[in-house]
């Protein structure tokens, strides 16, 4: 459960820090207004079946997905089953992903991920969040979005870097860590709605409320914002 207020820094990188008040009593009108803005909220990586998405996901992790879909452009013509990344030559596969970063853990996860895949769960990507997340390199974020866009189950809200900010900027959690954030945020949330809102909140903050400066004026919601009135006043 959220407390009253969480600190919001003013400037990223300094010291000097707000209190942004609890705002959860607004999610309702500020979520009917996103909807709204983004009535198409879609996933913006290219896949074609569980794995290519699992894949693409461990990939996007401090990566854009424009980048991850170059990439993946050819990487899924040469990587094709689940034997083909658990066979792969890491030196291979690093020079294969090397533009997303990070490539030398991502290359290594992914190969162990498809191994263990192959040992324990027959060769196909699991379907629940209890074994998704016993994959190397697989958290929730990652179980999320695989489960919700590849198997349409809806187990929980995805909280990348863009929905951790939102989420504390519009006061709806004054959490850091991801897995509270996501139990704050789904304790007001519909279920249904789950892998929406995460859509949602990723459009919204790569579109208006950026990391570091933030365009607050022209937000259909910065009059329900608690952290708008620190930002026009930066």
């Amino acid at each position: 459960m959220p407390s009253k207020s969480r600190k919001e820094t003013k400037n990223p990188g300094s010291d000097e820090e707000f209190e942004i008040p609890d705002n959860r009593h607004n999610f309702n009108k500020i979520w009917s207004i996103l909807r709204e803005e983004y009535p198409d909220a879609k996933p913006a990586l290219n896949y074609g079946n569980p794995l290519e998405l699992l894949v693409a996901t461990v990939l996007s992790a401090q990566c854009t997905d424009a980048q991850v879909n170059r990439v993946t452009e050819e990487l899924f013509k040469k990587y094709r089953t689940v034997e083909d990344y658990a066979n792969a030559d890491i030196g291979e596969l690093e020079e294969d992903i090397y533009s997303t970063g990070f490539y030398k853990n991502k290359a290594k996860n992914i190969i162990a991920a498809a191994r263990l895949i192959l040992e324990r769960y027959n060769g196909e990507v699991p379907d629940t969040m209890e074994d998704l997340v016993t994959l190397p390199g697989v958290g929730r974020k990652t179980a999320n979005i695989v489960l919700s866009r590849g198997f349409g189950v809806i187990e929980g809200i995805a909280v990348d870097t863009h929905v951790k900010r939102l989420s504390g900027r519009l006061g709806f959690t004054n959490n850091s860590d991801p897995v509270k954030i996501e139990q704050d945020l789904m304790a007001l949330t519909p279920k249904n709605e789950f892998d929406s809102l995460s859509m949602t909140l990723i459009l919204h903050g790569r579109k208006v409320c950026t990391a570091r400066k933030p365009k607050c004026p022209e937000c259909v919601i910065n009059n329900l914002c608690p952290s708008s009135l620190i930002f026009m006043d930066r």
